[in-house]
């Protein structure tokens, strides 16, 4: 249903629009969604659970009002931990390194801690 949201102009559209609000860790689990999608390697059943989850996220009105400061995204991020641990298993190093990047060069200093408390709830 909610992967015909789904798609990369509008993924980043939210991302620049929302980062701040939505914070590093968020941002971080739509990253290794989005780095697991465009992987060659992945299914076509794994990229369908992906667009789900990201068009989910994409999706303007969902359970809890986005702009809500700090509860806004935990839907966003319930779904997007369902999602990342339905494809853990394609999560590389290379698409956690990729991710990490990408945080990095968005939010500058990351807090370590709280990326590896994402990872703990997915692996």
């Amino acid at each position: 249903m909610y992967s015909r949201y789904y798609n990369e102009k509008s993924l980043w559209k939210k991302i620049v629009q929302y980062s701040k609000s939505a914070g590093a860790t968020v941002i971080y689990a739509v990253l290794l969604l989005y780095y697991v999608m465009t992987d060659n390697q992945v299914t076509l059943k794994t990229k369908l659970y992906v667009t789900a989850a990201l068009g989910y996220f994409i999706l303007p009105t969902d359970a809890i009002f986005d702009l809500t400061p700090i509860i806004g995204y935990s839907d966003d991020l319930g779904v997007l931990l369902f999602a990342l641990s339905q494809v853990s298993a394609n999560i590389t190093p290379e698409i956690k390194q990729k991710a990490r990047q990408k945080l990095s060069d968005w939010f500058g200093e990351i807090n370590e801690e709280e990326l590896s408390e994402l990872e703990e709830k997915i692996f």
